[in-house]
């Protein structure tokens, strides 16, 4: 009995190490395997993760606040602060319906104004904001009024509290960064507006890299639109945009150009015709016509060309 007890003992330690050992073995296997797909899991997780960021962040860059404006009806925004900034020219400032509202206009598009004028006739006239989608919560009209113009009478009315009727957007101007190399610009009197807005737009993106020279055509020294802002512009970013006054009846002392613009002053100030480079243009019909046969015989294509 003694011996059996000893031989089952023997049986009993080598099975128990045996079963230690295949034990180990399983468990090592077992642990090898959750390690791989932990491992697996965490990379999933990370991929995830990842795609995820990566949208979210693609989507943060790419929604854009719905705009306020509507191309089929007129919608009526509030008068909240008008300033005069010369006899005949006011700059009225309009509130959107919230704070952080926008107005939704594409670069270098207007939208259509409606009013009445003095018998009390409706009259609808395009006009482009010198805001862009940036200044928030409202937008600002830059007005010449004139002595019998329609609109004019309508906006010579308006007092802080009444409402404008606004619908749009309307253009045919597309813009995107860097869609050229460079514009010259070719702008007489309230032409000024849509050129203002382009440039702006441009200059105050840090990734487009376009190059803007304006040309500004008026009569009188008191007729520059827009003038401190562009001069502005011109100081603040000396490489990148450069604006060439050009008046009728210049004071004592001007230095910038007198008559009309000539073909010469295209020459001198905006860029030579190339494929990457644009010509843009926004006048009174005379001008816009004399400044379209200018280009021609300077050798712009088409395509190298556009009117507002």
């Amino acid at each position: 009995m003694m011996i059996l007890v000893c031989i089952n003992r023997e049986h009993i330690l080598k099975w128990s190490s045996l079963s230690l050992s295949l034990s180990h073995k399983i468990w090592t296997t077992a642990m090898e395997h959750l390690q791989s797909h932990r491992a697996e899991m965490i990379t999933i997780a990370v991929a995830l993760v990842a795609v995820v960021g990566a949208t979210a962040y693609y989507y943060y860059l790419t929604k854009k606040p719905k705009g306020c404006l509507d191309p089929q009806m007129f919608k009526e925004f509030k008068l909240v602060k008008r300033t005069q900034l010369s006899h005949n020219v006011a700059k009225f400032k309009f509130a959107l319906p919230t704070p952080t509202s926008v107005l939704g206009l594409p670069i270098g598009q207007h939208m259509s104004c409606r009013g009445k004028d003095s018998l009390g006739d409706e009259v609808v006239k395009p006009y482009t904001p010198t805001t862009l989608d940036s200044d928030v919560g409202y937008f600002e009209l830059v007005i010449k009024m004139y002595p019998q113009g329609r609109m004019s009478h309508h906006f010579r009315e308006m007092c802080e509290g009444d409402y404008l009727a606004v619908k749009g957007p309307k253009g045919r101007f597309k813009y995107q960064p860097n869609q050229v190399r460079a514009f010259g610009m070719l702008a007489g009197g309230t032409g000024i507006t849509p050129m203002f807005q382009v440039a702006r737009a441009i200059l105050e993106n840090p990734d487009d890299k376009t190059i803007v020279h304006l040309i500004y055509a008026n009569v009188t020294y008191e007729d520059i639109l827009l003038k401190d802002e562009l001069d502005n512009l011109a100081s603040s970013f000396p490489n990148r945009f450069s604006v060439y006054y050009v008046l009728n009846q210049p004071p004592e002392g001007w230095e910038g150009g007198v008559g009309y613009v000539t073909k010469e002053m295209i020459q001198t100030v905006c860029p030579s015709p190339a494929p990457d480079i644009q010509i843009l243009r926004c006048g009174p019909p005379l001008m816009n016509k004399a400044m379209a046969a200018h280009l021609d015989n300077l050798g712009y294509a088409a395509q190298m060309q556009f009117q507002f």
